[in-house]
């Protein structure tokens, strides 16, 4: 698997596109609960060397949210640069998730990620042509790139998280 901070993203040119990614971003928790149901798994605070646990995964979901919303938001507000991302992970590192429940955590990022999801039914049309600069990919991203970007964040780490269940 391709190491996040390697990954490139292409602009999409296609606006429509956008429903499509955003079933995938509403569909993200309900995957969570899919893969994490199961008892038979590992523990779900078990860790391998330097890795998160599963718990410090979803921890790392749930952290980002805001980052996603206030980006979304600067799109809209036509803002130059968006802004940056912690590539320390500060807060998934210091967020003590494995001494976390669960079911409020997973119950907690479905309420900020309906957040984001309710902010992207309500995007004007012509918000949606609106271009901001990924600080770190250094590339224009819209709506529809950035809520893409999203989509493959999610998926990254639900596949850690399914072989870590493997």
């Amino acid at each position: 698997m391709t190491p996040w901070i390697e990954r490139k993203f292409t602009p999409i040119t296609d606006n429509g596109r956008l429903a499509t990614i955003m079933e995938r971003l509403d569909g993200t928790e309900y995957r969570l609960i899919g893969k994490l149901a199961d008892d038979e798994g590992p523990n779900l605070t078990d860790k391998k060397g330097n890795e998160w646990s599963i718990m410090e995964e979803v921890g790392h979901l749930f952290t980002l949210e805001p980052l996603w919303m206030a980006r979304m938001k600067e799109i809209v507000a036509g803002k130059e640069t968006l802004r940056e991302a912690d590539m320390t992970n500060k807060a998934t590192n210091k967020g003590n998730f494995n001494a976390q429940d669960l079911e409020d955590l997973l119950d907690e990022f479905g309420e900020r990620r309906e957040e984001l999801l309710s902010f992207l039914r309500k995007v004007k049309p012509a918000d949606l042509e609106k271009v901001s600069k990924h600080p770190r990919l250094g590339t224009p991203m819209r709506i529809v790139d950035l809520a893409y970007f999203v989509a493959e964040h999610d998926d990254h780490h639900l596949t850690k998280i399914s072989k870590m269940l493997d």
